[in-house]
């Protein structure tokens, strides 16, 4: 979508950079001209994205739970890269689960990376953008459940919604700085983290298919270009907002299609549809309805 140049002498981290979702948004970045430093708990993976990029690159193995890594994250970024200016808050853990058979430290585990990860970085990131004095961006990485909530992840839903709610405070607080603060919701993505947690089977990735009005799931670099977008300074007039990037998904509710397709399915088999009854004819049967003594009295104004 955007020019190649366009993110030309900014400096980005984005977490949960080792693959998926993380790994697109730190390559379409890097594309745009961008240094990306990518963060995660584990170094391989870190080093593959960082060998996929076009520009200079840093790979910095990081807990996102612990204060003291993540100030050596923006530290390292800094002194290897020169400054920061662009956050990618996109590391996540999540699993489905029953909220009764949810264990504390399953609660702790994907509340600590997602909402916990994406405060600790966004402060250490936002204070050297301060200390910088000429903005910058946060982007955190959210689902639809923040605002529906979402049966079975209660824990990452939770945790989503805290993202949201920062995002918005932080707009506010920091736009005095420069420094904007937006969301990026994607429906079902085709990642292998995402996948191996919420869609092991052919079947399963089938089924949430399906429950997309447009009929796919979405696609890492589709997501990350805008991403890109909300991050660079196209946007720079956008803050406190979110992007949702989902086919329709979250909108794609209970309705009255499946009693049509029922009304359908019936017309096929017996050659008819069920009579819909006339306006006056539906009156009729709610006056009817009404107790005898009701209809008979009259009101005086």
């Amino acid at each position: 979508m955007l020019a190649e140049g366009s993110f030309d002498g900014k400096v980005a981290i984005v977490t949960g950079g080792g693959s998926g979702l993380g790994r697109a948004i730190a390559l379409e970045l890097a594309r745009l001209g961008a240094s990306v430093a990518v963060a995660g708990r584990r170094p391989e993976p870190l080093e593959e994205t960082v060998a996929l990029l076009p520009g200079n690159g840093l790979a910095v193995p990081t807990d996102v739970r612990d204060p003291e890594a993540v100030d050596a994250l923006v530290a390292a970024t800094v002194a290897e890269l020169g400054r920061v200016d662009v956050l990618v808050n996109n590391a996540a853990g999540n699993f489905v689960v029953k909220a009764e058979d949810l264990s504390p430290n399953g609660w702790r585990a994907v509340v600590s990376i997602v909402l916990d990860g994406g405060f600790l970085c966004s402060r250490a990131a936002g204070k050297q953008m301060i200390e910088q004095g000429d903005g910058g961006a946060i982007l955190s990485v959210i689902a639809s459940y923040a605002w529906t909530g979402g049966p079975g992840t209660v824990h990452s839903a939770a945790a989503k919604a805290g993202l949201v709610a920062m995002t918005k405070t932080l707009a506010v607080e920091w736009a005095p700085h420069g420094i904007r603060a937006n969301c990026i919701c994607p429906g079902p993505t085709d990642t292998e983290g995402a996948g191996a947690a919420l869609w092991p089977t052919e079947e399963d990735r089938s089924r949430v298919a399906a429950t997309v009005p447009l009929g796919r799931l979405a696609t890492p670099h589709e997501v990350a270009t805008w991403a890109a977008a909300l991050c660079s300074s196209y946007a720079g007039y956008i803050t406190g907002e979110t992007l949702t990037i989902d086919g329709g998904h979250w909108l794609e509710q209970e309705s009255y299609l499946p009693a049509l397709s029922r009304g359908r399915e019936r017309q096929a088999r017996y050659g008819s549809t069920p009579r819909l009854r006339r306006p006056r004819e539906t009156i009729r049967r709610w006056i009817s309805l009404v107790p005898s003594q009701m209809r008979s009295t009259r009101t005086s104004r």
